[in-house]
C-alpha cells in the first residue's frame, strides 16, 4: 500500500514538473524594441530588436502588421507582410540566444506585438 501511494505521489510529481516547463513561456516572452536610428528620403528609419526572453524556443512568430509599411524593402524572410499580419523568421525557430534585426523607413512607427506562436520545450 505504501509503495503504491509512493508511485502514485511520483508520478503526479513528476506531471507537475513537465507542465510547468510548458507553462513557463508565452508571447509575454517574445520582446520587440523599436528605436529609431536616423533618417532616410526625409523619413525616421527604425530599428527593430525582436528576441525570444524564454529557454524554449519559440516557432511560427506572427507579429501584429495592422497599417504596416515601408519604403524600405525588408527581406521577406525576415519579417513577411500578410494583411494586418507578419511571420517572424520565416515561421523558423527562435532559440533565446537568437536575436532577430531588421529596419524600416515611415513617417511612425508601428506596435508590431506578437500575437501568436508555437512553444517548444524540450
Amino acid at each position: 500500500m505504501a509503495s503504491s501511494i509512493i508511485t502514485i505521489l511520483s508520478i503526479v510529481f513528476f506531471l507537475i514538473l513537465i507542465s510547468q516547463g510548458y507553462s513557463q513561456c508565452s508571447l509575454k516572452d517574445i520582446s520587440v524594441t523599436q528605436y529609431e536610428t536616423g533618417v532616410v528620403e526625409n523619413k525616421p528609419e527604425w530599428t527593430v530588436y525582436i528576441s525570444n526572453k524564454c529557454h524554449c524556443t519559440q516557432k511560427n512568430v506572427k507579429l501584429n502588421c495592422t497599417g504596416f509599411q515601408t519604403s524600405l524593402g525588408i527581406t521577406p524572410s525576415v519579417l513577411r507582410v500578410s494583411d494586418n499580419e507578419c511571420i517572424l523568421n520565416d515561421g523558423e525557430p527562435i532559440d533565446k540566444n537568437l536575436h532577430i534585426v531588421f529596419f524600416y523607413v515611415w513617417d511612425k512607427s508601428f506596435p508590431l506585438n506578437p500575437i501568436s506562436s508555437e512553444i517548444i520545450c524540450s
